[in-house]
């Protein structure tokens, strides 16, 4: 088996520093943009109520998926992405985007009700996000990083698992992982986050929000999604290729489609005075 790469090797703990995936994304970022879901609206409906108004940075907004919901929520939103590629999709679709990464930018004493990031968070320094957090927020201002959480039906995961054991082993995706309950798959970064927040200071205690919902995938839209998942962005055409080949034919052996539950879990807090 061939040694997985330094980046593939990182732990939740310090994926921030894998800078080379972080922005990757944008390789194709017109199908990011088309295959990634968006976010439930009673998240974006609770981070807007409990903000104190109407004022929100989308810190690695990517192509602006989240801050669109956020503006028809009646914000106005300013994104901040270090992929010049992503920021170009979300600026066509509406969204303003400043290009940095979160803790470089330079907010020139622009204040904010609230920092959301959308699956996003665990590319940014925990610490230093966090503090850029404090300093641009409102008091009362509220921090929220949220992701998606996957679970595969355990069949799916299974067929999925032995595909990607045999096509590209050097991947390290533990997709068995991924047909247990999400506070499993993501216990590590959602105590990440909320330890920065506590570090960086200026925050109340934080709080867990979890948001549950389905989607069906067809064959066509599961391989849409899937090469934009960080660790195959960067997948050479030769592999990613038989991969999509062999995926699909486990999705179609599976009966051309499956229904994939979602836990879309945030770890929020509030900026004091």
């Amino acid at each position: 088996m061939p040694t997985p790469t330094p980046e593939q090797r990182l732990s939740v703990q310090d994926s921030h520093r894998a800078r080379q995936i972080a922005e990757s994304f944008g390789t194709d970022a017109e199908r990011y943009e088309r295959a990634r879901p968006g976010y439930p609206g009673a998240l974006i409906d609770r981070i807007v109520d409990e903000s104190p108004g109407p004022d929100v940075l989308d810190a690695g907004c990517g192509t602006g998926i989240a801050a669109r919901q956020f503006q028809q929520a009646g914000c106005r939103v300013l994104g901040v992405e270090p992929d010049a590629r992503m920021a170009e999709v979300a600026r066509r679709l509406g969204v303003e985007v400043e290009v940095s990464t979160l803790e470089t930018w330079d907010p020139a004493g622009r204040a904010f009700d609230a920092v959301v990031a959308a699956q996003a968070w665990h590319w940014i320094d925990p610490v230093a996000g966090a503090a850029k957090a404090a300093q641009v927020l409102r008091p009362g201002g509220r921090l929220a990083a949220f992701w998606h959480v996957l679970q595969l039906p355990p069949d799916i995961a299974e067929a999925f698992a032995e595909v990607f054991a045999r096509v590209v082993p050097e991947i390290p995706i533990n997709l068995g992982s991924l047909s247990g309950p999400p506070e499993a798959t993501y216990a590590g970064m959602l105590t990440k986050a909320a330890d920065g927040f506590r570090t960086a200071g200026g925050f109340g205690e934080s709080e867990e929000w979890r948001f549950d919902w389905e989607r069906t995938y067809d064959r066509d839209a599961w391989l849409d999604q899937l090469p934009t998942v960080g660790l195959l962005t960067r997948l050479p055409r030769e592999k990613l290729e038989p991969l999509l080949e062999d995926v699909g034919a486990a999705v179609d052996k599976a009966g051309g489609s499956f229904t994939m539950r979602y836990a879309t879990v945030a770890v929020t807090a509030t900026r004091t005075g």
